[in-house]
């Protein structure tokens, strides 16, 4: 490891953010630890963009941690709908509750406590100490993986626990000696990586801007840039097919709620079948109403909803990708004039103006609003 460059490293990452940092950011210079935790969970896995427009209102709707705690899942749930990974909605509200219950309402100040809060891991214990109480604790998001491992030119996968291991030893060892220089420096880390460090085009390679660190990167000195840091190659997705029933009587829709540890875990969507691998299109095959009925309802009321089904038709496939899988969803619309009883609670049948205050899968809020079910306020109030 370089001497120098550890020595000097938050100095010039400081005198670089002053400069050339991001600002102006909503929860930016924040202290409040629940606003900069729930900051910190939107950003994972969203683009700032988008959580530029999304942070400001789930704050106004849940502007204390007693209010989320205290709040429904299903509204939790539908004020997240469209951020996805939805389990990030559920681990707020159950570390909310968390919170209130072990720490009387305050967010501890110890990272090694605040890493037991439900979804709260080392790097996002870490941001939540250094933005909201000034601790000396690293973060280690994948920008500032990317950082560390072009600046010491550390070699192997990330995902490599040996690796991961020697990335968080030099997040520890670059970490400013005062502690009041702790939310400027993280908030640099996260700028440098997102918009100078980047994984495609850094600064480095263009001849615009002059990286601070440019004569002490061991990726720029060896050519090696874009090579750092290593990933494991990335296989196929898998695809599958599923049916999905939109039934509809009256001005009710019939929703079913899905089981918490699956995909869109908690969220309420259409009935729908099993996934099963896609070797052709979902149009391609047929089925009866007593079949998707049976394939998509529990079995007590499929046959008693396929007598006095008024109508069925094949709509539109629809397909979703995921991190890790792709998703066709082939649509039929089922009319009864019946809204039928069910003693099973994820079962419900829901209004049209009602269904903004349930968490809907995005592609299914996209579907209503494009079937001109319901206005497309009416799902986002």
């Amino acid at each position: 490891m370089s001497k120098t460059l550890t020595n000097t490293f938050a100095t010039k990452l400081v005198a670089w953010h002053a400069v050339s940092g991001r600002s102006g950011l909503p929860w930016q210079g924040n202290r409040d630890a629940y606003a900069v935790w729930v900051s910190e969970i939107m950003l994972q896995q969203t683009q700032v963009a988008t959580v530029l427009e999304r942070y400001p209102r789930f704050m106004k709707r849940f502007p204390t941690v007693k209010k989320l705690a205290t709040a429904d899942i299903d509204e939790v749930l539908a004020e997240w709908a469209g951020l996805g990974y939805y389990s990030r909605a559920r681990n707020l509200h159950a570390c909310a509750k968390q919170v209130m219950t072990e720490f009387d309402g305050k967010f501890p100040r110890d990272p090694i406590l605040l890493e037991q809060l439900k979804g709260i891991g080392r790097s996002t214990a870490g941001a939540i100490a250094a933005f909201a109480f000034h601790e000396r604790a690293p973060i280690l998001d994948a920008n500032v993986k990317r950082i560390l491992a072009r600046l010491f030119g550390v070699e192997g996968a990330i995902q490599d626990k040996r690796v991961n291991d020697r990335l968080w030893d030099l997040a520890v060892d670059l970490l400013p000696t005062k502690p009041t220089d702790m939310p400027v420096y993280t908030q640099a880390l996260m700028d440098f990586g997102a918009t100078w460090c980047t994984s495609r085009k850094p600064v480095c390679l263009g001849s615009e801007k002059k990286c601070p660190f440019a004569k002490d990167c061991q990726a720029n000195l060896s050519d090696q840039v874009l090579s750092l840091p290593q990933k494991t190659k990335k296989t196929k997705s898998p695809e599958f097919n599923c049916n999905m029933l939109l039934m509809r009587s009256g001005n009710s829709i019939l929703l079913q709620k899905r089981p918490s540890k699956a995909i869109w875990g908690g969220l309420w969507s259409l009935p729908e079948g099993s996934w099963t691998p896609r070797v052709s299109s979902a149009k391609d095959v047929q089925i009866s109403p007593q079949e998707l009925f049976a394939a998509t309802l529990p079995e007590e009321k499929f046959a008693a909803l396929a007598k006095v089904c008024q109508s069925i038709k094949q709509a539109e496939e629809i397909k979703h990708v995921f991190t890790h899988r792709r998703l066709w969803m082939q649509i039929w619309q089922a009319n009864t004039p019946k809204e039928s009883a069910f003693s099973n609670p994820d079962l419900k049948w829901v209004p049209l103006t009602q269904l903004g205050r349930y968490g809907l899968p995005q592609p299914i809020k996209l579907l209503l609003q494009g079937l001109n079910l319901v206005r497309g306020d009416d799902l986002k109030n």
